[in-house]
């Protein structure tokens, strides 16, 4: 579950206050990169293409338009198997909006059997969900803005232990660019046929309260 203070938690959000959320500004004209800036061509020499979806992610971490939780360090291990599905209660100032979740690994800054591995942010599973889609890939429809939409965001099934003494993290943004394209955030018929005009800066809210608990469904084999 998602909590106050970039909280990660087993525990459901205890605060009744249905209006508890963290937010970010998503503006398409500043969107987030999939892997660290250079980018070389993606076939070229020394490319990182083939090894992006390793990229430490702490390159976006604090970015103003990328929200963060995390566990406390993890005082045993947690081993993931199956489908994991985000949960996702959310609103949007725009008319369309995409959201993006990751779980993370994320390794001890002291990590004495590999150093570079310190404080490593190792994704494990993503998907980007488009919110015209968020009903029907048949039938897309606009979202109506400020309204808190519960989005069920499949992040596909994984195998995966998070190991005593690193902590389990997500993120959540609304761009990714260049590996998804850019949404508008305002709702056109045809993104292809957007104009400049139609893209805009959105103010995006994830809830995080006993009514809107945003979270990710693990499916754990611990006891």
């Amino acid at each position: 579950y998602f909590l106050a203070n970039g909280k990660l938690s087993f525990e459901i959000p205890q605060t009744e206050d249905a209006s508890a959320f963290d937010s970010y500004i998503s503006d398409p004209a500043h969107p987030v990169p999939y892997r660290l800036r250079p980018i070389e061509e993606t076939y070229s020499p020394g490319s990182r293409w083939s090894t992006w979806l390793t990229e430490d992610q702490r390159f976006v971490h604090m970015r103003p338009d990328v929200l963060s939780w995390e566990t406390e360090t993890l005082g045993s291990d947690v081993t993931v198997t199956g489908d994991l599905v985000t949960h996702l209660f959310a609103s949007t100032t725009g008319t369309d909006s995409d959201w993006i979740v990751k779980l993370i690994d994320v390794y001890p800054e002291n990590y004495p059997k590999d150093r570079a591995m310190g404080g490593y942010q190792l994704m494990i599973a993503n998907e980007v969900m488009r919110g015209r889609f968020r009903k029907s890939f048949e039938k897309p429809e606009p979202i109506k803005p400020n309204e808190v939409v519960e989005y069920s965001i499949d992040i596909h099934s994984n195998d995966h232990t998070f190991l005593k003494g690193h902590k389990i993290m997500a993120q959540v943004q609304s761009t990714w660019f260049p590996i998804i394209d850019r949404n508008p955030q305002k709702y056109v018929d045809n993104i292809f046929l957007a104009t400049e005009s139609d893209f805009q800066a959105a103010t995006q809210r994830v809830y995080r309260s006993k009514r809107f608990p945003s979270y990710i469904a693990l499916p754990t084999t611990n006891k």
